[in-house]
C-alpha cells in the first residue's frame, strides 16, 4: 500500500521536470513567409527570445559587400565564438545571396544595432559608408552581411541562426535541413 502511495505522489512531482508548453515554444523553430519583403527591406521575427533579422538586399547592396572586405575583422566568418553555419560561410553569409538572416544582437554587450542602410557620410559612420548596422552603444559597425568592421568593440560577426528554405518564399528559422 505504501509503494502505491509513494508512486501516486512521485508521478506528479517527476512530471514537473518536463519543459512547459511555453518553454517548448520558446525554443521551437519559426516559419516565416518572406514573399512580401521588398529589396532593401528588413523584417524582424522572434526566435528563442532573440530578434532575428531577415533582410532582402538589393543588387547594389550585394555589390557593396565585396568593396569593404579589407575593412572587416572577420570577412570569411572563421571565428568560433558565434560559429557560422557552413552554408553561410560566404561573402553574403546566407543561403540565397539576396536574403540575409541574422540575430540582431551585438556580439559586444548584447545591444541591438540600428539600421544604417543608406550609403554615404552620416554621423558616427565613415564617409565611405556602404550601408549596414550601427550599434550606437559603443560604436560597433557591421556590414549588410552582419560582418563586424576592424577595430570595433564587437569581437565577432553577428550570429547566423540555423535555418533553411521550406520553399522559395518560406524560411524555417531554428533548424537546419537534414541531408
Amino acid at each position: 500500500m505504501g509503494g502505491v502511495g509513494a508512486a501516486a505522489v512521485a508521478v506528479p512531482f517527476v512530471s514537473t521536470f518536463q519543459p512547459s508548453e511555453r518553454a517548448k515554444a520558446a525554443g521551437a523553430a519559426v516559419e516565416v513567409d518572406i514573399s512580401a519583403i521588398q529589396p532593401g527591406e528588413k523584417v524582424v521575427v522572434e526566435w528563442r527570445g532573440k530578434p532575428v533579422w531577415i533582410m532582402k538586399r538589393t543588387p547594389e547592396q550585394l555589390a557593396a559587400l565585396e568593396k569593404i572586405e579589407g575593412e572587416l575583422a572577420d570577412p570569411n566568418s572563421e571565428r568560433k565564438a558565434y560559429p557560422t553555419p557552413e552554408y553561410a560561410k560566404n561573402r553574403h553569409r546566407s543561403i540565397k545571396p539576396e536574403v540575409f538572416v541574422g540575430v540582431g544582437i551585438c556580439t559586444h554587450l548584447g545591444c541591438s544595432p540600428g539600421d544604417k542602410f543608406s550609403p554615404g557620410p552620416q554621423p558616427s559612420l565613415p564617409d565611405d559608408w556602404q550601408g549596414g548596422y550601427l550599434c550606437a552603444c559603443h560604436g560597433s559597425t557591421f556590414d549588410l552581411a552582419g560582418r563586424v568592421f576592424k577595430n570595433k568593440p564587437a569581437p565577432d560577426n553577428l550570429e547566423v541562426p540555423p535555418h533553411y528554405y521550406v520553399s522559395d518564399t518560406v524560411l524555417l528559422i531554428g533548424e537546419e535541413k537534414q541531408a
